[in-house]
C-alpha cells in the first residue's frame, strides 16, 4: 500500500517513516508537513493510505478530511483525544494517539489492509480470507466461522468463545484474540468483550442485545462503538 506522511512535526515524522519501515506491505511515497504541500503528493502517485496529524497551521487534518475528494484512507495521528467522536465520523480507519506504540500503530495498518483488500476484491467473489478461523479447544482443532462466532469474553489468561450453537474455552488473551480477528467484523466494546458487531440487534444506552446476552460497552468507547456498528446504515428524517 502506497502511503503518505501528513505531519508538522519532523520528530513525528522520522517515527512514522520508522514504523513504515517495519511493516512489508507499506510503501511510504512521500511526506508533507501540512495537508496544501500533500496535494501533488496526492495527485502524482497513487496514495492508498494516509497517516494524517490534526493540529498544523494553515489547514487542520479534519477540515483537510471534510474538503478532499481522495479515495485514499486516514488513520489520524495525533497528539489530542477531542476530535475522536468528530473524526469517527469522517470515516477514518483509526485514530492513534501520540506517543505512538508500534504494536497499536500496526493494529491500525492492519485494520486499513483489510478494508483495503476487501474494496480490490471483484463484486460477488467469496472472501475465503475472512470465512474461518481454527482454535485449540479440548485437545482437539476446532473450525470456527466467523458468522457463527456471537462474541467472547475475556477470563483471566483464557477467553470463552460463544457461537450460536456452543462455548469454547480457549487458552489466549482477549488482546490477542482481538488482533486476529478481522476489525470490520469484530470489535471490542470492553475491556473483558468483543463482539461480532454484525450480530448486533439494538442499542439501548450503554448495552448492546446481541440476542441471548446483553453486553456493556465501555464508556470511553461508546462514540466508537456506535459508529462502527451503525455507520452509514442509520434512516435519515
Amino acid at each position: 500500500m502506497k502511503c503518505i506522511i501528513i505531519d508538522d512535526e519532523p520528530i513525528a515524522r522520522k517515527l512514522l517513516q520508522e514504523f513504515i519501515e517495519e511493516i512489508d506491505y507499506l510503501e511510504l511515497a512521500g511526506q508533507a508537513e501540512n495537508p496544501l504541500k500533500a496535494m501533488s503528493l496526492l495527485a502524482e502517485n497513487d496514495i492508498e493510505l494516509i497517516f494524517l496529524d490534526i493540529n498544523m497551521p494553515k489547514i487542520n487534518g479534519i477540515e483537510f478530511l471534510k474538503s478532499s475528494n481522495t479515495d485514499a484512507l486516514t488513520i489520524l495521528t495525533t497528539a489530542y483525544t477531542m476530535y475522536a467522536v468528530e473524526a469517527y465520523g469522517l470515516d477514518v480507519v483509526d485514530y492513534l494517539v501520540k506517543p505512538i506504540a508500534f504494536d497499536r500503530f500496526l493494529k491500525a495498518c492492519n485494520k486499513a489492509k483489510e478494508i483495503s483488500d476487501l474494496k480490490k476484491m471483484p463484486p460477488g467473489s467469496p472472501d475465503k480470507i475472512t470465512d474461518h478461523f481454527f482454535i485449540k479447544c479440548n485437545n482437539q482443532i476446532e473450525k470456527v466461522f466467523y458468522d457463527d462466532l456471537m462474541y467472547a469474553e475475556a477470563m483471566l489468561n483464557y477467553v470463552m468463545l460463544y457461537t450460536k450453537t456452543k462455548k469454547m474455552m480457549v487458552y489466549v488473551t482477549i488482546k490477542s484474540l482481538e488482533d486476529q480477528l478481522p476489525s470490520h467484523l469484530f470489535m471490542k466494546v470492553h475491556k473483558s468483550f468483543i463482539v461480532n458487531i454484525t450480530k448486533v440487534k439494538s442499542i439501548e444506552g450503554n448495552i448492546l442485545d446481541i440476542g441471548p446476552e446483553k453486553i456493556t460497552i465501555s464508556q470511553n468507547l461508546r462514540e466508537k462503538v456506535i459508529h462502527e456498528i451503525v455507520k452509514d446504515k442509520m434512516i435519515k428524517r
